[in-house]
């Protein structure tokens, strides 16, 4: 416990850095907040500081177990100190909504109990923002380089499994390294889309806000219309680029930038998918809201289509219409994509693609054995073969997915809010999407919500976020023996 209490730490001295971020924007914009922002970097930092001192003891080195609790901690942590200055500068926002709104933006969800984002102090909606991306980098680097060192998450299914180019996905034999070039990736797409939605029009303030949540597939936005707000075809254009990349896996994105090639998207069977069904969604919605009247053609209801179906299956949650309004089909297709689309490394939540193409191949193997009881019928992906001990951590992640979903959503129930609106809650929580809908709708937020409904919301993101697993085994009695 002292050497995870030791590196905790550290790591909120670390993030009082982060801070740095919205006194600039607080200073540039005149917004008078700076003295919050530069108190709860000292009170962060402070804490940070004192646990680290206290537990410099000699202490027995980080074992790979203790990563669980690491994890745990300091996705609670960091969105306790996270909400600070929204306790500071918003004295009518209580504890449970600000922790709420940092843990949403830190796990790159995008839900909000706020309301009046347009009058929202600019350092502020900055910080909202900067959450996200950091957030986002923090999700990445967990993806890639973390969970597989404790063996749990998305990327384990690769690591050590697959022979030739899938080794590359490791990029570098350290964690560091591994951060530096995944740092190096998100920074440059970043700027790209910063620069982008310049160009088409935004301001530099909403283009570098909107980047943030678009790289890091989170739905804050500085307007409460989202990007309804400017209602223009090319912002829309660039963040739908930017959405697609962010549910990549990153790894992918650093492979084709050092090669100077697209081969790594090519040979990679989630990025296939991926686009294939989001083509298949967009159009076929397209379709469904052009023969129900929604809009005069299909042009325009093609435009509305491909933002929302692909801000909503890449858990971004960015909106430019009210789909509550939609054919019941679209929204609930749109929820369920949110549960499958993002790749394996990207920013985004979910079951990811990797394990519902290990499922759909696994169904078939076994659809093939009832009819060739002796066949050798490996399960393939992209042309290599799956353990079978890899399928059953998949089947074992499902079913704890499915299960947490299901309690939830009981719970939310017992708290008095209607199926729809509590299903729907707690699926786009544990997918780190932004939207529900009912109460929660696309054009509304979760400030409806009672205390006990936003907690429960509140541990969905983080279990979704943490791949379920990272924090369940911390309730194993056999966990906590030496």
């Amino acid at each position: 416990m002292l050497a995870v209490a030791h590196v905790l730490g550290l790591l909120l001295a670390t993030f009082a850095l982060a801070y740095a971020l919205p006194v600039g924007c607080s200073l540039l914009m005149g917004d008078g907040l700076w003295p919050k922002f530069l108190l709860a970097a000292a009170l962060t930092a402070g804490c940070g500081l004192v646990l680290a001192g206290a537990t410099l003891r000699p202490r027995r080195a980080l074992k790979a177990r203790d990563g669980f609790l690491l994890l745990t901690l300091g996705w609670l942590l960091l969105p306790g100190a996270a909400a600070l200055p929204l306790l500071l500068a918003l004295p009518d926002l209580s504890f449970t909504g600000a922790f709420f709104e940092a843990m949403s933006g830190l796990t790159t969800t995008g839900s909000t109990v706020l309301n009046g984002l347009d009058q929202l102090p600019p350092s502020l909606n900055f910080w909202r923002h900067a959450l996200h991306w950091f957030g986002g980098l923090g999700v990445i680097v967990m993806a890639l380089a973390v969970l597989p060192v404790l063996g749990v998450g998305g990327m384990q299914l690769y690591k050590g499994q697959a022979p030739g180019a899938m080794k590359d996905e490791r990029l570098a034999p350290r964690i560091t390294e591994t951060a530096k070039s995944l740092w190096l990736v998100y920074a440059l797409i970043t700027l790209a889309g910063i620069a982008a939605l310049r160009m088409c029009g935004m301001s530099w303030f909403d283009a570098i806000c909107h980047a943030f949540s678009a790289v890091g597939l989170g739905g804050f936005s500085t307007h409460d219309r989202s990007i309804a707000y400017f209602g223009s075809p090319a912002i829309e254009a660039v963040l739908i680029v930017l959405m697609l990349i962010a549910s990549l896996n990153f790894a992918r994105h650093f492979i084709a930038l050092r090669r100077l090639s697209l081969e790594s998207y090519q040979v990679d069977p989630e990025c296939k998918a991926i686009f294939a069904l989001l083509a298949v969604s967009v159009v076929g919605i397209a379709v469904l809201l052009t023969r129900n009247d929604v809009y005069a053609d299909f042009s325009t209801a093609l435009r509305h289509s491909a933002f929302n179906v692909i801000s909503q299956a890449s858990t971004s949650g960015l909106t430019t219409q009210d789909y509550q309004r939609w054919p019941v089909f679209a929204p609930y297709w749109m929820l369920f994509l949110s549960c499958i689309v993002c790749s394996t490394g990207s920013t985004g939540g979910g079951i990811k693609m990797f394990r519902t193409l290990l499922l759909t191949r696994q169904a078939g193997r076994e659809l093939k054995l009832l009819i060739h009881p002796a066949a050798m019928a490996p399960v393939r992906i992209g042309g290599r073969p799956i353990p079978d001990g890899v399928g059953h951590a998949v089947l074992a992640f499902i079913f704890l997915y499915f299960m947490t979903v299901v309690l939830l959503t009981f719970a939310m129930l017992l708290t008095g809010l209607d199926f729809d609106s509590s299903m729907s809650a707690v699926i786009a929580s544990i997918n780190n999407t932004a939207h529900g809908f009912g109460p929660p709708g696309a054009v509304y937020n979760f400030h409806a919500l009672t205390a006990q409904q936003t907690w429960i919301c509140t541990a969905a993101m983080l279990l979704g976020r943490l791949e379920i697993f990272s924090v369940l085994v911390l309730f194993r009695p056999a966990y906590w023996r030496k």
